[in-house]
């Protein structure tokens, strides 16, 4: 029962943040910050905000960790949902509404009650969502996606079996409101939570996928985020429970998507050269096909337009 139920919620919820940041992509023109092209720097930086902020989280004093995670939301919600709402005190009259049903569950039901996880993933869902179109508009590339999540791989293996880090900061945001991560939780008995740094790596290479080579890259990305992202951490938790007779208390997911996300990207390499944002006709249920190689014989024609962690119940 555990095993199908865990299945089921992260496959919802990959699935979800997914959908949406493509549909985001397809139909909403993100504020787009004056990043340029991004390179091998851009991946070191970010790498390195990946890895500064566990420690900032356990840093700060147990009451102020939910309201820093609260001002988190808050800020990205009122940014990445900007060109949607562009009313300034109507966008923030409904992020305080999120915030305060997020607040108001917790202390009503507490930590483990399902209607504050569905809130709080609600919220988490969002900000992966606006965060995924903020940076894939803004020039983030699939390759860049790729290395990126390669590198994170390194970073879940070493932080959840050598330096216990993942398993602290999981331990240390129970019990306040505000959880980075989404999931259900069902009495003590059946829990199934994602991290929101998995969320985004998701939506992260799905929408750069889709935006790089159109259907194709979509579909790839779906089924990679199916099969390494959701069955493989949830099956290998559970194994590891009936072989070593203690089921652990996360499970690095990026170890499993990381690598397989990577190889997804060359083989979609393959179709040719990644679609650029200027190629891109946007509204339309077709966003058009990838650029093709420019023949030796012809001109080169343009392009028709057209985490984190899995927590155990």
């Amino acid at each position: 029962m555990t095993v199908f139920f865990q299945l089921a919620v992260t496959s919802a919820l990959a699935l979800a943040v997914c959908a949406g940041a493509v549909h985001y992509f397809r139909t909403v023109r993100a504020t787009r910050p004056p990043v340029g092209v991004f390179d091998g720097r851009d991946i070191f930086v970010m790498m390195g905000f990946v890895l500064a902020l566990p420690y900032v989280y356990l840093a700060l004093p147990g009451a102020v960790l939910p309201v820093v995670l609260a001002l988190v939301f808050a800020g990205g919600l009122s940014v990445g949902y900007q060109p949607v709402i562009g009313n300034g005190r109507l966008r923030w009259a409904l992020i305080a509404a999120l915030i305060a049903a997020v607040l108001g569950a917790h202390l009503a039901f507490g930590d483990t009650s399902a209607p504050y996880w569905i809130l709080n993933s609600c919220v988490v869902g969002l900000v992966v969502v606006s965060a995924t179109n903020i940076n894939v508009q803004g020039g983030m590339r699939l390759r860049n996606v790729a290395w990126f999540l390669l590198a994170l791989t390194l970073y879940d293996a070493v932080f959840a079996w050598v330096v216990p880090l993942t398993e602290e900061l999981s331990e240390t945001v129970q019990g306040y409101p505000f959880a980075p991560a989404a999931g259900l939780r069902i009495g003590e008995d059946l829990g199934a939570v994602v991290g929101m740094g998995d969320l985004l790596a998701y939506a992260l290479f799905t929408t750069t996928a889709h935006k790089a080579y159109g259907k194709a890259g979509l579909w790839t990305g779906t089924a990679l985020v199916l099969l390494f992202g959701v069955v493989a951490p949830v099956a290998a938790l559970h194994i590891a429970g009936a072989v070593t007779g203690h089921v652990p208390a996360v499970m690095p997911a990026q170890v499993f998507f990381g690598p397989a996300a990577f190889i997804g990207h060359l083989l979609l390499r393959r179709r040719g050269p990644e679609r650029r944002m200027a190629e891109i006709v946007f509204g339309r249920d077709r966003l058009g096909t990838p650029r093709q190689r420019p023949s030796r014989t012809a001109p080169a024609r343009p392009s028709p337009s057209g985490p984190d962690l899995i927590v155990s119940g």
